[in-house]
């Protein structure tokens, strides 16, 4: 595990943890790698037996960096993922945690551009956004991800959608 992958999941693995055990939210370290001190979107993925736990981020930067990004994000996928009751203090040793750090989006001109184990996308839509990662568990097509990632901004079928794609730094405790 590299030193900067340690420092990020360590960063997500103590926000989740401070704020479950104590309601808390932690400083931003001084000593950030460089990764960090960018503004980027981020997401903070959490999992428990192999299933999602929460997951919440940010398309764009809303933070002053990175670190403050997967902080909040943490928090909020711990707490807020509104397909889940709030992680509790005796599921905390179950979690893994991974984050991905996203480029900024790009509008995709034809669906030769996608491919879903590599970029994830961005569907748009009559006022309503759809974000899904990349190299998802089940979303093997292009197809499949548009589906998925319009199901998820409430977007029918024959609905006019803009799709964006961006690739991620993903940062996995066990990787």
């Amino acid at each position: 595990m590299s030193s900067d992958t340690k420092f990020i999941t360590d960063l997500a693995r103590k926000s989740v943890e401070a704020y479950v055990k104590s309601g808390i939210q932690i400083d931003v370290p001084d000593d950030l790698p460089e990764i960090l001190q960018q503004r980027c979107g981020a997401f903070v993925t959490l999992k428990k037996n192999n299933k999602l736990r929460g997951c919440i981020g940010t398309i764009k930067a809303v933070q002053k960096n990175a670190a403050e990004e997967i902080i909040c994000n943490a928090i909020s996928a711990a707490e807020k993922d509104p397909r889940f009751s709030p992680v509790q203090k005796d599921e905390l040793d179950e979690l893994e945690i991974s984050v991905d750090l996203l480029s900024e989006p790009e509008k995709v001109k034809s669906l030769d551009e996608l491919d879903p184990k590599k970029y994830g996308i961005i569907v748009q839509g009559n006022h309503q956004t759809g974000l899904l990662l990349p190299d998802l568990d089940g979303i093997d097509t292009v197809e499949k991800q548009i589906a998925v990632a319009r199901k998820k901004a409430g977007l029918s079928e024959s609905e006019d959608i803009t799709i964006y794609r961006f690739s991620v730094r993903r940062f996995e405790e066990n990787g």
